[in-house]
């Protein structure tokens, strides 16, 4: 795990007793212990949590505010002997003021101490009375532990060389947190120290406030409040611990617990500094300066990797979320088709039906374009195109999808025109080369472009993202259309797609289809059928399964990593699934491939991008046809 640019982080609730500084210490020391033996790195405690948040009016009193100074330092003593980064709240005198702080320590010292800036005082908050604002300072030092410690808000400090940096609770809640001038000026993980009161709705409007300024900073939030012990006179805290990275939740501890409690994530560090320098816009803007003090932690040792690595990254795995994300890509697609019906005064669209995934979908898309320009479904040419590899079962529901649609169909066999082709060029009646399976993919494209000559329309191609990424496509066959509303849209979402489609079809007929449809094997069906007359080439045989490609193809393009992180990750995902061998084999084949495909994505159709990956020559990928991918392969095989 350590070798790939992941971080343990973790924000732990610890028991806590109101205005007594010694019993704290002592949970804080024992869950930085806990947090050690998880192979935690850096763990965060609650907004004062040495002290408790709720003391009032005894944060004025001076044995107190010595007893917080005592119990920093015993916890940084007892960092010399555990090997974490703690973050700790606290507290504490500088010049005439008291202040609200976060205070890090690591390996017996303390590394600096940042000040809240925004303190609240309204409705249930009244910190005002107590503290002063941390707004503004910057470069000083405070005296701490009979040290010299970096105090303002642009203390931070380093593990591993991932930069962190802290604000406290109101902090971001304001229109600019501090968190925003941390993270352009390098702070690439934010610890959040909290005491924010439960009152109905409001968790809601926090968890969505830290994933997005997790988005917004390209940054992980760890995210850690006060729970039980704190004073319940007016309020109740439910001790809150999350862990956001770039927009997506990582971990969450339960609320309203009684027992001490962790949330803990490994955080890829690797991923967001390649987000940052894939943003353009993302620019080190920030008039912050970060003071970095370096924990000096030992080296990590091997411990659990603490992340669930979703197998399928294209495909949302709750259900709901899956409906939504489907219905919200057939719309993309759909409109972007009608936009082109529209502008070229197309009243025809020409679609080549196979009885496959993408050639069904495509036809839906077709269907849902013609519905929202109000144009009458008998324009939409279905063309089935039998030839030596066509069984039954395909071509029955691809009659059945483009009847029971309302679309026109056309049944033309490319039998006797391939056979008449093959006489022509001197290819043997018994050949079964690449240019037998060729020369039928390009008759068919020719027929679609004939057919919509005829009629004055469009082709809409069929083929989707994933065989882009292996150019897995006929040049100039299968590979070409008028407007491709698949190109974006990977495999393994294709077949959901059909499944929604399916479930939300109130056409019997048409629905049993769909469902077969999502059923059938991946094939071109450009090879004869078995002796029973089922499919007898099936793509996934050749190139690998596309749930193992469209895995790599989103760890490469939309995350940047290379064969070894994705290996590591592929293992997570698809444990008990594939062996070591079996991942790096098509691995292997995915690099090979993609790097000798790319001139067919450079001659790529007109498509709309449904996603975070697209492969489109003029928007998302640009890559010369002839670059080298022996960098990569070399890394496959040093992997063996």
């Amino acid at each position: 795990m350590n070798r790939y640019g992941y971080i343990k982080v973790a924000a732990a609730v610890p028991a806590v007793k109101v205005a007594d500084c010694d019993f704290n210490a002592g949970r804080i020391v024992e869950m930085m212990r806990r947090a050690a033996e998880r192979g935690v790195r850096v763990v965060a405690f609650p907004e004062l949590s040495v002290t408790a948040y709720t003391c009032g009016d005894l944060f004025l009193q001076s044995q107190l505010l010595d007893a917080a100074a005592a119990a920093i330092e015993r916890i940084a003593e007892a960092s010399r002997t555990i090997p974490v980064a703690a973050i700790v709240g606290a507290p504490l005198r500088y010049g005439t003021a008291i202040y609200n702080c976060a205070v890090a320590v690591a390996g017996g010292r303390c590394l600096g101490v940042v000040p809240k800036s925004y303190v609240p005082n309204y409705a249930e908050f009244y910190e005002a009375r107590w503290f002063a604002s941390g707004r503004g300072i910057e470069g000083r030092q405070i005296r701490l532990g009979g040290c010299d410690v970096p105090f303002g808000t642009d203390a931070a400090f380093t593990v591993d060389g991932v930069v962190c940096g802290m604000e406290i609770c109101e902090d971001l809640w304001v229109p600019v947190p501090p968190s925003s001038h941390l993270a352009t000026a390098g702070a690439e993980v934010i610890f959040n120290l909290s005491a924010s009161p439960e009152v109905i709705g409001k968790h809601d409007y926090l968890t969505s406030l830290i994933r997005q300024q997790s988005a917004r900073t390209t940054s992980a939030y760890v995210y850690v409040s006060s729970g039980f012990g704190e004073s319940s006179t007016d309020l109740v805290f439910a001790g809150n611990g999350m862990v956001a990275e770039n927009g997506t939740m990582m971990a969450e501890c339960d609320r309203f617990s009684t027992e001490e409690r962790m949330a803990v994530a490994d955080i890829d560090a690797e991923f967001l500094r390649s987000e940052r320098l894939r943003r353009n816009t993302y620019t080190g803007t920030s008039a912050t300066v970060l003071r970095t003090a370096d924990a000096a932690l030992p080296e990590p040792a091997a411990c659990p990797f603490d992340r669930k690595v979703n197998p399928m990254p294209f495909v949302p795995r709750d259900r709901d979320d899956r409906h939504s994300r489907c219905e919200e890509i057939f719309a993309i697609q759909s409109l972007g088709l009608a936009q082109r019906l529209a502008h070229t005064h197309c009243r025809c669209a020409v679609v080549g039906i196979s009885g496959g995934l993408d050639s069904a979908l495509a036809l839906l898309v077709t269907v849902r374009a013609f519905d929202r320009l109000g144009l009458d479904r008998k324009g939409i040419i279905g063309v089935t195109m039998p030839g030596f590899g066509t069984t039954g079962r395909t071509y029955r529901n691809a009659v059945t999808l483009v009847r029971e649609s309302g679309a026109t169909l056309r049944e033309i066999s490319i039998a006797d025109a391939c056979r008449q082709h093959f006489n022509d060029i001197g290819l043997p009646q018994e050949d079964r080369s690449v240019t037998y399976e060729n020369a039928q993919a390009r008759e068919r494209t020719q027929i679609l472009m004939d057919v919509a000559n005829m009629y004055g329309g469009m082709v809409v191609g069929t083929g989707d993202l994933s065989e882009l990424a292996l150019g897995w496509a006929t040049y100039n066959g299968d590979h070409m259309s008028m407007y491709g509303v698949n190109g974006s849209v990977p495999k393994t979402l294709v077949r959901h797609m059909v499944e929604w489609a399916a479930a939300v079809e109130p056409n019997e007929a048409l629905r049993h289809a769909l469902e077969d449809v999502a059923a059938t094997p991946v094939s071109p069906e450009l090879l004869p059928a078995d002796e029973s007359g089922n499919i007898a080439q099936k793509t996934e045989d050749i190139v690998g399964p596309y749930e193992l490609h469209d895995f790599f193809l989103y760890n490469f393009v939309r995350q940047g990593f290379g064969p070894a992180k994705i290996l590591f990750l592929a293992m997570h995902a698809f444990e008990g699934r594939y062996d070591r061998a079996t991942v790096i084999k098509w691995l292997r084949i995915f690099f090979r491939r993609f790097f000798a495909q790319q001139f067919k994505r450079s001659a790529l159709p007109d498509g709309p991008k449904v996603g975070s990956v697209s492969l489109s020559p003029r928007g998302d990928w640009r890559m010369p046809s002839d670059a080298s991918a022996a960098e990569w392969l070399r890394e496959c095989d040093a992997l063996q």
